[in-house]
């Protein structure tokens, strides 16, 4: 977008509405017939407009207006598609938390983003009271359904005044004013306020558009609600499907399949752990999902076996993308299945770590010495030479600016570049290949030091998980940092019956023994299943897992 105009991620939506009034922004299934079939509420992009409009109005009657920090909690709905397109027209600062990280976690980050407002379901507020949710800071609660005894006024009763062609203008803010606080999943330790600008979110809208070549009028299937809010600004449909976006690990199949094929859906967004559920599903019935042009999965590296059982269901030539990137830049680099499956897992079985191609055209991206303490200033000695591993940085559009009310943290994520800009350290390692693809190898945080190498993550796990019986495998570092014992825990795949578990670990004992990576690994432990994060389901909790195989070796 040009100076003249908004930077605001919301101008899309008039633009889109102007466009294409009449086409379908998004489809949210509320029930279910008797029949037992879905029955779907939609908005047009017209409708979206109008309705959003009417709610930006009634939100600055209320006072949450320009940099007024506001908590959404609110299930994915048409008015969460209407609430969160208006917070941005009012140039509102929503704050989008995970319902799932966890009341702890939820209420520290609560305590942390000092929210001005707070909109949320029935459910939502009686938490909040009851749990004492940023009362220090909170004025104004607005309830989105019936409110009950607490105070503040209804979505219902607000707009209600407020006429249906509404014109309400978008606010102009600048491309560097806070859009939006986004917590991350708190893979490693608690999860942290990600600020992004208005211009972080419109510099991911381009880069997807531009990477995938995603063109207005396609339908978008996202099982990740915040996703979802990328469809209008791409001119996509979002049809919402029926689950609990806390457990995508646990998703029925037959719903998503189901959704793909009554919409005919074009793209869709997914986790490792919900692309390998839908494609085992799949694959064992012969279903195939014609219209499907692209899949887009995210949040963890994929598995190649999962990569391919769900490209069964797929036309040929189509594939599944899994860009890398975390809440704090998104999208960095981007590969596809077909390179996955035909030439980068061979090496990802032997150790080398998981390719995930090279980065977006818009990112500069390096790879510097590890080290754990604060980088204040950028220097190019930093850089280690390809094929080495380092830790993973990088600047962008995209990457946003720190974290809110951490100035710790944001010192430690941050290297600043003379003349201008940072790098942000994305806490993974890697390396850049002669080609110049990256290959990630695991968290910094997770890399385990012994008295004699350090081990990574991927790398060493990959060699085990080749194992048909193994699901998945997570290695952790027991003991005093420096002098730590590796351990590598097992989770297997499910109807592997007991019996066979001794055989299973004189196998990966073997395993062990014909990688010099991995030769020193002398301890395995069998776990009936990892403990993984709530957003993607497919985050391994490692630093869980190390305090339970220290006892196991008790």
């Amino acid at each position: 977008m040009s100076g003249s105009q908004s930077h605001n991620i919301a101008a899309h939506l008039p633009l889109m509405a102007a466009k294409q009034p009449a086409t379908a922004a998004v489809h949210f299934p509320y029930k279910r017939d008797k029949h037992n079939q879905p029955l779907y509420q939609s908005y047009t992009y017209a409708e979206l407009e109008q309705q959003s409009n009417r709610i930006a109005a009634g939100l600055e009657s209320i006072g949450i207006g320009r940099g007024v920090r506001t908590v959404l909690m609110v299930k994915p709905s048409l008015d969460f598609f209407a609430l969160t397109f208006a917070l941005f027209k009012v140039g509102a600062i929503p704050i989008l938390i995970d319902p799932g990280m966890g009341i702890k976690n939820l209420k520290v980050c609560l305590a942390e983003a000092e929210p001005e407002a707070f909109i949320g379901i029935p459910k939502a507020q009686i938490a909040r009271l009851l749990l004492g949710w940023g009362k220090e800071s909170l004025k104004i609660i607005l309830t989105v359904g019936p409110r009950l005894f607490w105070r503040g006024t209804t979505l219902t009763q607000l707009i209600e005044p407020i006429a249906h062609n509404y014109y309400y203008e978008t606010s102009h803010t600048a491309a560097d004013e806070t859009a939006a606080i986004l917590f991350t999943s708190g893979s490693t330790g608690v999860p942290k306020g990600a600020v992004y600008s208005h211009g972080n979110f419109i510099a991911q809208v381009d880069a997807l558009k531009t990477i995938y070549q995603i063109e207005p009028g396609e339908i978008d299937l996202p099982t990740f609600p915040l996703f979802a809010l990328f469809a209008p600004a791409l001119g996509m449909t979002s049809v919402i499907p029926e689950m609990d976006f806390t457990r995508p690990g646990s998703v029925d199949p037959e719903n998503i399949i189901a959704a793909i094929k009554r919409f005919n859906v074009t793209t869709m967004f997914g986790s490792p752990a919900l692309i390998r559920r839908v494609g085992l599903y799949g694959e064992g019935r012969g279903i195939k999902l014609p219209s499907l042009k692209r899949a887009i999965s995210a949040g963890a590296p994929v598995p190649a076996v999962v990569l391919e059982r769900f490209i069964t269901m797929l036309n040929s030539g189509v594939q599944v993308f899994t860009p890398y990137g975390a809440t704090e830049a998104l999208p960095v680099c981007s590969i596809g299945s077909e390179t996955i499956l035909q030439e980068t897992r061979f090496a990802t079985d032997q150790g080398q770590g998981v390719c995930v191609g090279f980065s977006v055209p818009s990112i500069q991206l390096e790879i510097i010495r590890i080290d754990d303490q604060e980088l204040p200033f950028w220097q190019d000695d930093l850089k280690v030479n390809d094929g080495e591993i380092g830790e993973i940085v990088v600047k962008g559009p995209q990457v946003t600016c720190g974290y809110y009310n951490r100035t710790e943290s944001t010192r430690l994520a941050k290297i600043a570049v003379s003349g201008g800009g940072y790098f942000h350290r994305m806490g993974d390692l890697g390396y850049r290949d002669e080609q110049g693809r990256i290959w990630f190898c695991g968290r910094k945080a997770h890399r385990v030091i012994t008295p004699t190498e350090t081990l990574f993550t991927i790398p060493c796990e990959a060699i085990f998980n080749t194992h048909d019986k193994v699901l998945r495998s997570a290695l952790v570092g027991v003991g005093e940092i420096n002098k730590q014992q590796p351990v590598m825990c097992v989770e297997l795949e499910k109807g592997v019956k007991k019996q066979e578990e001794n055989l299973i670990l004189a196998d990966l004992q073997r395993i062990a023994q014909t990688n010099d990576m991995t030769k020193n690994i002398q301890h395995f432990l069998i776990h009936p299943a990892f403990p993984v994060d709530i957003r993607h389901n497919a985050k391994i909790f490692r630093e869980k897992l190390a305090v339970w195989a220290q006892e196991q070796l008790r």
